[in-house]
């Protein structure tokens, strides 16, 4: 099984434990929230429907980014990831923030439920706490292996991760376990001094938790649905390696786009040097496909396109994509 097949399995998992989890207390955060009258455990529950919302829209994506390149889509369906990742960023928002919001504008402007038998939601909130937590340790698990293996800060590793749905996941866990905090904090204050007010301000504490996670996972996708760059390790190694090449003389622009995940289609315009035959520029290139490919594992398309180095329009086109980063000269 290749690295890419081992990643695909490791995120179903995670996804699946992750419904696992939320599906069990969605149900009994909601019939706590009736029993107790908590407004902070209702918005709990509404929480958890988005998060199985989320789940399933993650299952999705899984299923559909996995089809085969076709006629239509000569490029794959990896983005399909991307997509229905901001659908469920999307779902977080309106199924769990606003519903959260709403209940505690509803509580902190004289519309409070009587609270009612507050053992049954610490109970709930205990289990709940415990069952998230085992969905946030495989997410993680997941997310610790897949950094050591490139060799990153957890902060960076996040930011230029190409899989949005473990780090759905992992957010959406966190946010979880940060919401039973505010929810049981809520009503426990609530209890000890009577007044409802608590359990309002934690219903709004929740819904701003879920408004920024939805707004950095529906970020993450946005750009990544654009057409992101790959990882600018790989960007640079690709380049070395094309400039080590006997028959290139510069290497004038390159371009990269993620196009699922593990995916990455990359176009080289290159300057070869002027001695070179037709033919030999052929044999070149095949040669030079098949390295890239044998050496970079995640390359799906390679184009490579012949280009004079000094052609005023190309130069200003790469120029103004680069600034001052740009190279046109043949490195010492």
């Amino acid at each position: 099984m290749g690295n890419g097949e081992e990643q695909q399995g490791e995120s179903l998992l995670t996804v699946l434990l992750a419904l696992g989890a939320n599906v069990s207390v969605t149900i009994a955060k909601a019939v706590a929230g009736l029993i107790t009258g908590s407004a902070a455990l209702l918005s709990e529950a509404a929480h958890s429907v988005a998060d199985c919302g989320t789940e399933i829209l993650l299952l999705t994506a899984l299923r559909r980014s996995n089809k085969p390149a076709d006629a239509r889509h000569p490029f794959g369906y990896g983005k399909e990831r991307y997509f229905w990742s901001l659908l469920a960023a999307v779902s977080i928002f309106t199924a769990g923030a606003l519903f959260s919001i709403y209940q505690g504008v509803h509580v902190l402007t004289g519309h409070p439920e009587d609270h009612r038998s507050p053992l049954v939601g610490y109970v709930v909130l205990a289990v709940a706490f415990v069952l998230e937590g085992i969905s946030l340790t495989q997410a993680i698990r997941q997310v610790r292996a897949e950094q050591a293996k490139d060799r990153l800060p957890l902060g960076l590793y996040l930011r230029r991760s190409d899989d949005p749905t473990v780090k759905t996941v992992l957010y959406e866990d966190s946010a979880a376990l940060t919401g039973l905090l505010l929810a049981f904090g809520g009503l426990g204050l609530t209890q000890l001094t009577g007044s409802p007010v608590w359990d309002g301000i934690a219903s709004l504490l929740i819904g701003a938790l879920l408004v920024v996670v939805a707004y950095f996972l529906g970020q993450t996708n946005k750009n990544l649905l654009i057409g992101r760059q790959a990882d600018p390790r790989l960007v640079r190694a690709i380049r070395g390696r094309l400039e080590q090449q006997p028959e290139v003389d510069v290497v004038v622009d390159l371009l990269t786009m993620l196009t699922g995940t593990d995916q990455v289609l990359v176009c080289a315009r290159i300057d070869f040097v002027d001695s070179i035959t037709t033919a030999e520029l052929e044999r070149a290139c095949v040669r030079i496909d098949n390295e890239l490919r044998e050496e970079f594992g995640d390359l799906d398309e390679i184009f490579m396109e012949p280009v004079p180095r000094h052609d005023p329009e190309l130069r200003e086109r790469v120029r103004a994509r680069y600034g001052t980063l740009w190279r046109p000269e043949k490195p010492n």
